[in-house]
């Protein structure tokens, strides 16, 4: 009986803790795949989901078992006992969603050289900036890092927001990392691109453009966003983790529409679907599959074209673009048909999107009006 009684103590706290209910079992329960969280948890209809998502079909699809783990708190120590945790519990790979786990992995990869790591949206570095030569970069064999061509992504979001009739666009970022930038950068780029289709007068498009430095929802961004929608912003492009609820909070005030990035919002938020237009897709579920597929069928290791090595996803991989489904496609003027034209034009290079993080890209069809 006193066993049992301090069993359900240990889950209690580590529970109040933060650590995940599937973690919380005695230990002859182990879990061979896990996932460690970012920022959120994973009902964060965001990163977090929907590589949690892509953990949870592959192990049940293929009889493994597997847990997520989540950090005490917001912090690379916190991430790194994390990971610690899911070794005690015998996890043969450990999943990292996030650049926040760049440095977290980097350590991690040399403290574990026996489990695996799958990073997503990074690469393990020291972040020493500082450092004349700059960071130090590097990915042992037990590591396989996925990076996505985010500017695809948001290129398709600007294009189809201005294809749609929209020309005052607003882009909220979470910080100004390069996976950000990246999508905003590409954002600006797709609405210059529609733009120049349709012929429209220089400066015709006008685009806000702010960092809010947080990836959680907080009151600036919710005053920032209110400020634009009443100032006439159309539709506002909520880039990183959980910001988009506090600009959606503010478009459901002023009758307006976000766009949503990283998973299928509109589809997630089903009681706010007609404020959520599309979202900028980075296909996590199927990745982290793929991904695991090839692990596994490499006999439990990663095999030459992913040990120690990055892999670089977009259009042509099918691992970035614009939800189709018409429960998540929001848009009135502009069509699937359409969408699938400039997505295949992607895919086969007619047309190409600067993925350079150094300056905002050249427009003359678009006003990008940088807010710090």
């Amino acid at each position: 009986m006193k066993k049992v009684f301090y069993i359900v103590v240990v889950c209690a706290l580590l529970v109040a803790s933060g650590i995940s209910l599937w973690a919380c079992k005695p230990r002859e329960d182990t879990y061979e795949i896990a996932l460690v969280t970012d920022v959120g948890n994973i009902d964060d209809k965001s990163f977090n989901e929907g590589s949690w998502n892509g953990v949870k079909k592959y192990a049940e699809d293929n009889g493994l078992t597997y847990a997520y783990y989540r950090p005490t708190e917001d912090s690379h120590q916190a991430r790194l006992d994390a990971i610690g945790q899911a070794v005690e519990n015998n996890a043969k790979i450990v999943v990292c969603p996030g650049y926040l786990f760049q440095t977290v992995v980097y350590e991690a990869q040399s403290l574990y050289p026996e489990v695996s790591f799958l990073l997503l949206d990074g690469e393990p570095n020291d972040e020493n900036f500082a450092a004349e030569e700059g960071p130090d970069y590097r990915t042992d064999p037990n590591v396989h890092n996925i990076i996505y061509k985010e500017e695809q992504a948001g290129f398709l979001a600007g294009y189809g927001a201005v294809m749609d009739g929209k020309r005052k666009l607003g882009f909220i970022g979470g910080m100004d990392v390069p996976a950000v930038i990246r999508f905003g950068f590409g954002f600006v780029q797709g609405a210059e691109q529609a733009a120049t289709e349709l012929e429209l007068e220089d400066g015709a498009v006008d685009i806000n453009y702010w960092y809010s430095d947080s990836f959680e929802p907080t009151d600036p961004i919710r005053t920032r966003a209110a400020e634009w929608y009443s100032g006439g912003t159309e539709v506002i492009f909520a880039c990183g983790g959980k910001l988009y609820l506090s600009v959606l909070e503010s478009a459901k005030a002023a009758g307006k529409p976000i766009i949503g990035v990283d998973v299928d919002q509109r589809a997630a938020i089903n009681e706010t679907k007609e404020n959520v237009i599309t979202s900028a897709e980075k296909k996590l579920t199927e990745s982290v599959i793929i991904a695991l597929t090839a692990y596994y069928e490499n006999e439990g290791a990663w095999n030459e074209t992913q040990s120690g090595k990055t892999a670089l996803l977009g259009a042509a991989e099918g691992a970035v673009g614009l939800p189709t489904s018409e429960d998540s496609w929001g848009f009135t003027e502009f069509t699937v048909e359409e969408y699938k034209d400039v997505f295949d034009k992607l895919v086969d290079g007619t047309i190409d999107v600067d993925d350079s993080i150094a300056n905002m890209p050249a427009t003359t069809k678009v006003t990008v009006n940088e807010i710090s």
